[in-house]
């Protein structure tokens, strides 16, 4: 079986568009795969039965986030994820699989059902309704 990392970074030039994620590989313990400053945050807990995380709750800071970014977590089946530049051109395609994630930062995506799915997808928010968020391009 062939291995893969827990995280794969995909770049168009210097800028990060998306991430796929795979938990099960990930290490033990607490790893956070999104980088600090990034408007959406991704942590896998990998701990063995009996763990306790004590408890907390978080503080209030204002945060401010100028864009939607998005999280599509394949829990059965598989889909494609192809890549675009606002303007249309395609950047990559990528599969997500069942119990894989991506997390899109930059630029367009489309998704393709290649078998039959459930998807969890997240975004930060507030998020106003895809009339007013979403901007629908022509591909090339």
């Amino acid at each position: 079986m062939e291995y893969k990392k827990d995280i794969e970074k995909i770049y168009h030039g210097d800028k990060l568009v998306a991430s796929i994620i795979r938990p099960l590989n990930s290490k033990d313990g607490l790893s956070f795969l999104t980088d600090t400053e990034d408007y959406i945050q991704v942590g896998v807990w990998n701990y063995p039965k009996n763990t306790t995380l004590p408890a907390h709750y978080h503080k209030e800071f204002r945060r401010e986030s100028f864009k939607t970014n998005e999280v599509v977590y394949v829990i059965k089946g598989e889909i494609l994820c192809n890549l675009y530049t606002e303007d249309g051109d395609f950047i990559q395609s990528v599969t997500i699989r069942e119990q894989e994630l991506i997390v899109q930062f930059n630029d367009a995506h489309e998704y393709i059902i290649k078998e039959d799915s459930i998807v969890l997808e997240t975004k930060n928010g507030p998020y106003f309704g895809p009339e007013k968020d979403r901007v629908r391009i022509e591909t090339r």
